[in-house]
């Protein structure tokens, strides 16, 4: 079994890590409301996903 020799110091550790962050949520403009929505998630407001309705929207 494979063991490293030395111990990986905290400042290397975090460097590999560097490219693990989360990057900002993306969002774009829906055709027909104008409202800012996440690309490939259902519109909670509307219900709509693809131009079809899946989910009964909530009555305010």
């Amino acid at each position: 079994m494979a063991v490293p020799k030395r111990k990986t110091s905290p400042s290397r550790r975090n460097m590999r890590r560097s490219h693990h962050a989360l990057g900002p949520n993306s969002f774009h403009e829906d055709k027909e409301t104008g409202e800012l929505k996440r690309p490939h998630h259902v519109d909670l407001k509307t219900g709509m996903y693809k131009g079809r309705q899946v989910l009964t929207p909530k009555a305010d």
